[in-house]
């Protein structure tokens, strides 16, 4: 499991969106990269094929599972359909597979849902929903962005924990996109610290929540309130993240950074990896020309 965190803005939703090639075109465009899945590019993938590698091999959790289901049709109807748009199988068929998979997701009631509209369901009832349908064709990758956002903090555990036997018990690969480091401890192998579109930091969970590298990560994790210590001044990240329209030619982070050098300022870092898994994009730690 791989977490992608950083601050609201940074290209973190936009970065999932690439994966899929959901980003609207125009005005959006790639204009440089590569999106490897399965030893392709998907890039190259004609958009006939990448309809068929979408919900199938590669599926995503949108941040709001409200509006991703159709307000007119029932949960049955919506489960069954996304199914056999991959498989050629029956109405029926197709409805049993989907009563299966939310039985298999401790989903209560499956037969009394499928007959349900989704403005009959709580948040977290339909997030669940959103899990059970993404997974019914089985795919290799899950792509979850922001999964517990506006759900109370008992319900935000119990998709939490659901995603981790969903990786254990189908062997899925998953992507979590989170501002939340609490998300990160509890779920994911792997972060990804996001800043201003591009990845500055990299590496095991255990190394980036212990003994983070990077001076935007080591600040993302001072803001984070912590139980048992008392403080007039909860901690802020100075300053706003630039203009992604209008990148500056050096770090991104140079003019909010408390370490900076006249380096930051003129030239990017090149992301370098510093031990074995971890990865950094800072002149004063990765690089060895400041």
């Amino acid at each position: 499991i791989l977490g992608i965190v950083g601050e609201s803005g940074c290209g973190k939703s936009v970065t999932a969106l690439s994966v899929m090639r959901l980003v609207p075109s125009p005005p959006g465009k790639i204009v440089e990269g590569e999106i490897f899945f399965d030893g392709r590019d998907l890039r190259g993938v004609s958009e006939e094929e990448m309809r068929k590698i979408r919900g199938d091999q590669i599926g995503m959790i949108f941040q709001d599972p409200s509006t991703s289901m159709d307000p007119s049709y029932t949960i049955g109807y919506q489960l069954a359909e996304t199914f056999r748009c991959h498989r050629n199988v029956s109405k029926s068929e197709a409805t049993e597979e989907a009563l299966a998979m939310m039985t298999k997701l401790n989903i209560p009631q499956p037969r009394n849902l499928v007959k349900a509209y989704v403005h009959e369901l709580s948040g977290g009832l339909i997030q669940r929903v959103m899990i059970a349908m993404t997974l019914l064709s089985e795919p290799r990758l899950l792509i979850a962005d922001e999964p517990t956002t506006a759900l109370d903090a008992t319900v935000q555990f119990q998709i939490l924990s659901l995603i981790n036997q969903i990786r254990n018990r189908f062997r899925t690969s998953v992507m979590v996109i989170t501002h939340d480091f609490g998300v990160v401890a509890m779920l994911c192998d792997r972060v990804a610290v996001m800043y201003a579109g591009k990845i500055v930091e990299s590496g095991s969970t255990e190394t980036i929540l212990e003994r983070p590298s990077h001076p935007y990560t080591q600040a993302l994790i001072h803001s984070v309130p912590r139980l048992g210590r008392r403080v007039e001044r909860l901690y802020q990240i100075e300053g706003q993240p630039p203009d992604l329209t209008r990148l500056p030619d050096g770090c991104s982070f140079a003019e909010r950074c408390s370490e900076g050098v006249d380096i930051c300022a003129k030239r990017e870092p090149v992301i370098t990896q510093t031990q074995e898994g971890h990865w950094v994009s800072c002149h004063r730690r990765g690089n060895q020309d400041a």
